[in-house]
């Protein structure tokens, strides 16, 4: 694999196109050493985004819930990642928009004045999940619990709240697993590191409340799909014991798109009809 700082393309920052190699900040950008960032992660099929401009108005909400105005409007957003995808000749790509607050007169905690940029970049990804996407993941339980959400922004899809994140992952990738489930600070089943997760028993659907982590568009768009099909689905708190209940699961997210979970620690279960149905209407509806 190629490493993300020696590709060939282009990047857009603060409405320019970026030779990929150079799209560079200083090293004191406060984003860098404050976590100061906000970003969204998207899908374009067949050369449309997926969902491009609830994504670009979650990016406002999310920097206004950092208290950092993006200096972009929506339309500015979804006009920057589309001429992203034109301009490197992609159709079925990733794409990456991060507004970040930039280097300044000031650098400590504080940084008022420092200027807040945008940029927009894009790649081809398949699977997030690798083969697990058909067969089914492997999740462990991560010891880092989501945090309460008057300690944090939960509703802001802001790069410092994924630290513990990249912490799980990385303790489950060395133990041979796909990733890992993580509970809230209450103890009740929150998410996976990147994703949403849903559970199914005697045909309905449930998920938990998403009053601590972040609402995921991919996931909203499920439980609406869901309801259309007439399937009941309970968005609920869930405790870690009712797992071994459940007979299938499922990862939702822009990059995990419909991931079937084969096992999350000691619990099990089957890549069943409903989640093959799921994973089928949403690649119907994406590809739409």
């Amino acid at each position: 694999m190629e490493d993300f700082d020696d590709r060939d393309g282009l990047i857009w920052m603060d409405g320019r196109l970026v030779e990929w190699r150079q799209a560079k900040v200083h090293v004191l950008t406060h984003a860098l050493h404050y976590a100061s960032a906000v970003f969204e992660g998207e899908r374009s099929y067949g050369g449309r985004i997926f969902k491009s401009t609830e994504h670009s108005q979650r990016l406002l909400l999310s920097g206004d819930l950092l208290d950092m105005p993006v200096p972009y409007s929506v339309e500015q957003i979804d006009a920057a990642k589309a001429l992203v995808l034109q301009v490197n000749g992609l159709t079925d790509a990733y794409i990456r928009a991060i507004a970040y607050r930039g280097a300044g007169a000031e650098m400590g905690v504080a940084a008022v004045s420092n200027p807040v940029r945008l940029a927009v970049a894009c790649w081809t990804w398949g699977a997030y999940y690798g083969e697990a996407k058909f067969k089914g993941a492997r999740l462990d339980i991560a010891k880092w619990k989501r945090p309460s959400p008057d300690t944090i922004p939960s509703a802001a899809k802001a790069s410092g709240l994924y630290m513990i994140c990249t912490m799980s992952k990385h303790a489950a990738l060395a133990r041979g697993f796909s990733d890992a489930v993580m509970f809230d600070y209450r103890g009740y089943v929150a998410e996976a590191t990147g994703a949403n997760i849903f559970f199914v028993k005697d045909g309905e659907v449930h998920t938990p409340l998403a009053d601590a982590f972040l609402n995921g568009i991919t996931r909203q768009t499920v439980i609406g799909m869901l309801r259309d099909l007439q399937i009941v689905v309970h968005e609920r708190h869930i405790l870690p014991e009712e797992m071994e209940g459940f007979e299938q699961c499922w990862l939702t997210g822009s990059a995990a798109e419909i991931t079937p979970v084969g096992e999350i620690g000691p619990y099990r279960f089957e890549v069943g009809a409903l989640t093959r149905r799921v994973a089928a209407e949403y690649d119907r509806l994406v590809w739409a």
